[in-house]
């Protein structure tokens, strides 16, 4: 199976106490030591990446873990990490969990994790928090430092506009939805992933996965939403290099569906990972099974306090 940009994935769930954050799910594909690792971990407010998280209660991006409050540096550089985004996720106020999402850059190959933000009181616009781009990117990451973006123009403006997830399959081809389309050509990323993130405030965020066809952001992308009358959760997006691209095929699950990782993150509001997909029911794990995935990764969308739908990355 090829790499993928995206590595791994773990979730962190406040203890019963809510003095800590205990490790609750984890996708690591064949970083076996950073796996153990963080499964025997917990954090404190403000220790190390999905503590900072929780304690100022925004999204935290990491463009490198050298010299930084990252606390697995070692095992993380073995295992292909260089940099990740730790996203705190809250319901009526109140945080349910704290989901990291880690990125490897590969020589010769692009990919870029971008965080963007807009603050009403400073500007009506979205700007970058910061961005991890790898070696051949430099004039991507300048114009994107100067990039100003009003609400839904571009990937990230997109996102914020419609409060749901956004993929784009050609980003040079998109100027009009990608405002940096020439410098993503110069700098060879190609597909687009924006999920908008909350915080403890009223301002926005949201998170952007950029990659080559090359180095593909995950091996399958998908977007579910739950349909009008509440009754199942429909298939509206997916994507993937191994399955030749862009499919228009139809997916329901029932939401009584117990044993599904997208109906769970859908009803708790909480990101849920799947480290053996094969056995999720319906069309997940024949996804997962063909294109061999080692773990489906299901993030809820929250907007305006509710779960609008759920993002499904196959790893």
């Amino acid at each position: 199976m090829s790499a993928t940009f995206i590595k791994a994935a773990e979730v962190w769930i406040p203890s019963a106490d809510g003095t800590l954050l205990e490790f609750g799910c984890g996708g690591f594909g064949p970083a076996r030591s950073f796996a153990t690792i963080s499964r025997s971990m917990c954090f404190g407010r403000g220790e190390g990446l999905p503590g900072r998280a929780w304690e100022e209660g925004r999204p935290v991006l990491l463009r490198q873990f050298e010299g930084s409050i990252f606390q697995r540096t070692a095992a993380a550089r073995t295992a292909g990490m260089d940099c990740a985004i730790a996203l705190p996720l809250y319901l009526h106020d109140r945080l349910t969990s704290v989901l990291v999402v880690f990125c490897g850059h590969v020589p010769g190959q692009a990919g870029a994790l971008e965080l963007w933000h807009h603050d009403p009181r400073i500007t009506t616009d979205m700007t970058l928090v910061d961005g991890a781009y790898g070696p051949g990117a430099q004039a991507f990451e300048a114009i994107s430092q100067e990039t100003y973006l009003p609400r839904g123009v571009g990937l990230p403006g997109l996102a914020w506009q419609r409060g749901e997830a956004v993929f784009v399959e050609d980003l040079p081809a998109a100027p009009g939805r990608f405002l940096r389309s020439e410098e993503a050509a110069a700098a060879g990323l190609l597909r687009g992933l924006a999920i908008p993130a909350g915080s403890r405030l009223a301002d926005r965020h949201v998170v952007a996965f950029l990659a080559s066809a090359r180095l593909p952001l995950a091996h399958r992308i998908e977007r579910w939403v739950p349909d009008a009358a509440q009754s199942e959760l429909r298939r509206v997006e997916a994507f993937s290099e191994l399955h030749g691209g862009r499919s228009s095929g139809i997916a329901q699950l029932p939401l009584s569906s117990t044993g599904s990782s997208l109906v769970k993150a859908l009803q708790r509001g909480v990101p849920v990972i799947n480290d053996f997909p094969a056995d999720e029911p319906g069309s997940p794990a024949a996804a997962a099974v063909g294109i061999g995935a080692t773990a489906l990764v299901a993030i809820p969308v929250v907007w305006e306090d509710a779960v609008v739908e759920v993002v499904a990355l196959y790893l």
